[in-house]
């Protein structure tokens, strides 16, 4: 199928970069380096209010953050129009109205393609947290930990369309309730 090939040939791609620094990145630290550069790209905490993504309050919180993000393209402008990201990524997420907390490890692999209007593509392998809200996307209401290989299309007003090669789907806010 010619999709899953071009699906896997990126995600071989990018997990080359990965594992193979260009010169590149083993001679230019942090950023102002322009395409090669790796640096660091912590997850800020954030919270959710009752009924954004769960039925109760959330916040989600990093505990262990070693992502770094390699700009592979830029537009002519500067702005990214290609990165990798990678590294371990543990998040709390915990229910605000009770205390339950749920340790959920999202420490997958993604290429990410940015439009000129907003848009977004990222191509992942392994897990990564994504929140959907009401009538945003290809899943329902709810903070997901998606496991595996798939692409996840963002459109300019961030509704995200879900398109899995293989793996799971799984609702951090039902561990929660």
């Amino acid at each position: 199928m010619r999709w899953r090939t071009s699906v896997g040939t990126l995600l071989a791609a990018a997990l080359l970069a990965v594992a193979v620094p260009t010169a590149a990145s083993a001679t230019t630290g942090g950023r102002g380096g322009g395409p090669g550069a790796w640096e660091p790209a912590p997850q800020e905490p954030f919270e959710q209010p009752a009924g954004a993504r769960c039925d109760f309050a959330v916040r989600v919180q990093p505990v262990v953050d070693e992502v770094r993000k390699l700009v592979i393209s830029e537009y002519p402008d500067g702005s990214p129009r290609r990165e990798l990201y990678t590294g371990a990524l543990i998040n709390d997420v915990t229910n605000l109205e009770t205390g339950a907390s749920t340790k959920v490890d999202a420490s997958g692999t993604s290429l990410v393609e940015y439009g000129t209007d907003g848009s977004m593509t990222w191509y992942v392998t392994g897990p990564v947290l994504f929140g959907f809200r009401e009538n945003g996307g290809t899943l329902p209401r709810g903070i997901w930990v998606i496991d595996g290989v798939y692409v996840v299309e963002f459109s300019p007003t961030l509704e995200k369309t879900v398109t899995m090669v293989h793996g799971t789907t799984h609702d951090v806010c039902t561990d929660l309730d």
